[in-house]
């Protein structure tokens, strides 16, 4: 009971300080950063790279994936006249090229997740300064973003900073 009531009494304290704070006018923002994430030139230019760096891997795969089908297929439908040592060969390398395909799909599957989390996070850090540097032209004096319920419109600048981003994807392209 103690607790619930120091935390009644702390909440109490910070609502009054940050009352009296908007009372002295201070401008306060907030940001969807996963918004500006998914809508950033910048996220659309790692995306587009990533995959066509990683469309030949892929494309490599399924043809591995048909390769299996193939031999399976030739299994089921050839298996009752083959002899036990040709079905049993068989069954060996379509087990063989089953092992093969997974293990490929999860090099493929890490290689593409830590390629894609490596250009993410340098989007990322950009996206956070973009958002420090539309908060000073603007004249924010605090900026909110993780953890935020709701934000009205008013305070969203999320746009300002999409447009920022395209801006300077723009003069980057140029």
């Amino acid at each position: 009971m103690k607790i619930i009531f120091k935390l009644l009494i702390a909440g109490l304290i910070y609502f009054s300080y940050t009352i009296s704070y908007a009372e002295d006018g201070y401008k306060l923002g907030a940001v969807n950063a996963i918004r500006v994430l998914e809508q950033s030139p910048q996220a659309d230019a790692a995306r587009s790279m990533i995959q066509k760096e990683f469309s030949p891997r892929d494309k490599e795969l399924v043809a591995q994936q048909k390769k299996v089908k193939e031999l399976e297929d030739k299994l089921s439908k050839d298996g009752a006249i083959m002899s036990e040592q040709e079905r049993s060969k068989l069954e060996r390398d379509i087990i063989s090229k089953k092992r093969d395909l997974k293990r490929s799909q999860d090099e493929f599957r890490e290689d593409l997740n830590f390629r894609r989390n490596e250009e993410f996070a340098k989007i990322q850090k950009r996206i956070v300064q973009a958002i420090q540097e539309v908060a000073k032209q603007n004249n924010y004096d605090v900026i909110l973003s993780e953890g935020v319920i709701y934000a009205s419109p008013k305070v969203d600048i999320s746009n300002m900073v999409i447009e920022h981003l395209k801006k300077e994807s723009n003069g980057k392209s140029q």
